[in-house]
């Protein structure tokens, strides 16, 4: 499945394209999670968060 089908799956509400989704950016979210050398699951939580927002909102 390439990107844009899976973009588009997860805007669709599919729980496992989602999931995908998050599980490809986690390194970015989890190197962008971490304050003051230390990492923060309260950050990372609101990164996926903003991340899945952002998804269902872009438009292709």
């Amino acid at each position: 499945m390439n990107f844009k089908e899976l973009l588009l799956r997860a805007q669709a509400g599919d729980q496992r394209a989602q999931e995908k989704l998050l599980s490809l950016y986690q390194p970015l979210l989890m190197k962008e999670s971490v304050v003051n050398g230390l990492f923060d699951e309260d950050v990372y939580q609101e990164l996926c968060v903003t991340l899945l927002t952002c998804i269902r909102r872009f438009q292709i």
